[in-house]
């Protein structure tokens, strides 16, 4: 069972903060889709909110966020009225979906991103924005199943930079089970905590880092 940064009861208003932020910078302020996700994942803003912070979860609006994005990235300052809305944009859509998908998987905003483009994004919403939520996150895992072909297990171990035989040894894990886990031959979402903890500790990261969303 994944441990999610922040409680369900939270989940609507970080959806519509941040719905409302990729409205504001696209509509109102005029910055580009893609360049829009790019301020965002550089800003410490996208940390905050998958780190579950009240005050970006709650406590700020969408053009609040916005400001402090373009403020601590790019060093401007913005104060752009904001347009009246009488329905949700499809820029809006796009930052309340992925919101939500960032929650139910656990997964960094900048992964998400890095397997689901904006222009992706757009096309999704046609046939996605009167569906439930659930079709948009099935295809969304597809997406990024597809893009993260290694597991996390490789993939954290590659960058660490050691061998798989460096980690059996540092991790006392037989290095058969450690093949299997990255071959998926084995899953290690079904593995013993014992296991985990010591692969996880050998590499310097947490076990969730490890667990396959």
């Amino acid at each position: 069972m994944m441990t999610r940064a922040y409680q369900e009861i939270y989940l609507n208003k970080a959806q519509s903060i941040l719905g409302d932020a990729f409205d504001y910078a696209i509509n109102t302020c005029g910055i580009l889709g893609s360049n829009f996700i790019k301020l965002f994942l550089a800003s410490t803003v996208s940390k905050r909110m998958e780190n579950g912070e009240p005050a970006y979860l709650a406590g700020k609006s969408g053009i609040e966020l916005v400001t402090e994005i373009v403020a601590e990235t790019m060093g401007k300052e913005i104060d752009q009225v904001p347009k009246e809305r009488f329905s949700r944009s499809k820029e809006y859509w796009i930052g309340w979906a992925v919101a939500y998908y960032q929650w139910y998987s656990c997964r960094k905003y900048s992964e998400i991103f890095k397997a689901i483009t904006f222009a992706d994004l757009q096309q999704m919403y046609y046939t996605l924005h009167e569906s439930d939520i659930t079709k948009f996150v099935d295809i969304a895992d597809e997406r990024v199943r597809l893009f993260f072909t290694d597991t996390n297990l490789k993939r954290i171990r590659s960058a660490y930079g050691c061998t798989q035989a460096e980690l059996a040894k540092k991790a006392e894990v037989s290095l058969r089970s450690i093949q299997m886990y990255e071959q998926r031959n084995k899953d290690i979402n079904k593995a013993s905590v014992e296991t985990v903890y010591r692969l996880a500790k050998a590499l310097g990261c947490s076990m969730e880092d490890l667990i396959e969303k």
